[in-house]
């Protein structure tokens, strides 16, 4: 099925480097490409004197912005004329409607086809699973006065909503100055990611050459470029498989590596508690891959991630050992002047949250056999003023300075 895309009246105006014509072209080969609903081939269209006698018509007024959630809920809804405070913003129609249709975009007016259903963006799905958030589907209309706060809603609405402490409070106004700087220059997220690697290996390096601070000053930055590379991507729309493969392969692969390193260039260290230095290394290495493997299993249990299925679990995301916590528990060993206690500490405290992550895992099972498959409690209809109202407050979506 090939559906053809037309977009009117683009304003003269950028949003993080793009006009809202450049960021749909963008917005929809992503969707052609990566879309659950599987849209199929979408055939950008340059005037209207293009569009087709038969099909499927997707119709936007340039005034507006729109992501990836917005646009596929229009498309799941055919011969729908998508409204914003009462005004046509797109429209999903066969190809038979789309010129009085656009007509219609155009002055209101004009009668619009019978048979079309008027849908806003109450009507989409509000939880978004990929970034663990829930906010309704954007859709704003574009002007320079309101250019700097949508800029900054875009970068807001790049965040996890669930994520660990520092990604979350830490990292968003620094990284939107970096995101900011990056657009500007053109960089793009995957040398971003290149440079983050390069520190990854820089960090090995150093620690284990006992540079412990040096090696935590390329780790900080490390983390920090990780940060900027996803947020960067999504801003301009700018991600690739290659992108998100390579991104995610270094994130996964480098910590255990990091807390190992930093162990065996402990001088004269023989272990804790019975335990030699080998077999913590050991209880990093299998406690790590035990909590992926149950974060790649958990999904089969319903429609949500172990970190997006209760309130308690996005709290606990916050602190799980990952790499940002962990990096947390070595600088301050470093600061004690104890650098010793930092991989015992990263040991135990990796071993501890994979516990809880396998029984939160078990209880989810024996849950689903009862109850039927698990969804997110972000998904639930008005969870922004029931009991998990202030759980909402800090996880439905993540806030950004407007500075």
């Amino acid at each position: 099925m090939t559906i053809y895309a037309l977009v009117s009246e683009i304003p003269k105006i950028k949003l993080w480097g793009l006009d809202t014509a450049q960021r749909l072209q963008r917005h929809l080969t992503e969707i052609s490409k990566t879309s659950k609903s599987s849209p199929g081939k979408i055939h950008w269209l340059d005037k209207i004197a293009d569009l087709p006698e038969t099909g499927q018509v997707l119709l936007f007024r340039g005034g507006f912005i729109f992501e990836n959630r917005t646009i596929e809920g229009v498309i799941a809804t055919p011969n729908c004329i998508l409204k914003y405070d009462g005004q046509p913003a797109a429209a999903f129609v066969d190809a038979k409607f789309a010129a009085k249709v656009l007509e219609h975009m155009r002055d209101q007016k004009k009668a619009r086809p019978d048979g079309l259903s008027v849908i806003t963006t109450h009507n989409l799905e509000a939880f978004d699973s990929s970034l663990r958030r829930s906010t309704r589907p954007l859709l704003e209309p574009v002007s320079l006065a309101n250019k700097r706060a949508l800029e900054n809603k875009l970068y807001g609405n790049a965040y996890r909503g669930i994520t660990d402490l520092v990604t979350k409070f830490v990292w968003p106004r620094p990284a939107k100055r970096a995101v900011q700087v990056c657009a500007g220059m053109g960089i793009t997220p995957n040398m971003v990611t290149t440079i983050g690697l390069l520190l990854v290996i820089a960090a090995c390096y150093l620690f284990y050459y006992q540079h412990y601070g040096w090696g935590l000053l390329a780790g900080w930055i490390m983390t920090f470029l990780d940060t900027v590379d996803g947020k960067l991507a999504r801003v301009t729309i700018n991600s690739s498989k290659f992108g998100h493969l390579y991104d995610h392969l270094i994130d996964l692969v480098h910590p255990p590596f990091w807390y190992i390193i930093w162990g065996a260039s402990l001088a004269g260290f023989n272990g804790v508690s019975g335990l030699s230095f080998y077999q913590m290394s050991w209880a990093i290495i299998v406690a790590y891959l035990s909590g992926r493997i149950v974060e790649g299993l958990f999904p089969l249990l319903g429609s949500c991630e172990i970190f997006t299925w209760r309130p308690f679990d996005a709290w606990f995301r916050l602190i799980t050992a990952r790499r940002n916590p962990c990096m947390i528990l070595l600088t301050m060993s470093l600061l004690a002047g104890r650098p010793d206690w930092g991989f015992i500490a990263v040991t135990f405290w990796t071993v501890f949250t994979t516990i809880i992550l396998n029984i939160r895992l078990a209880y989810a099972a024996i849950y689903r056999l009862k109850n039927g498959p698990l969804s997110s409690w972000l998904s639930e209809q008005d969870v922004a003023r029931g009991p998990n109202a202030r759980a909402y407050s800090i996880f439905g979506a993540t806030t950004v300075s407007h500075k």
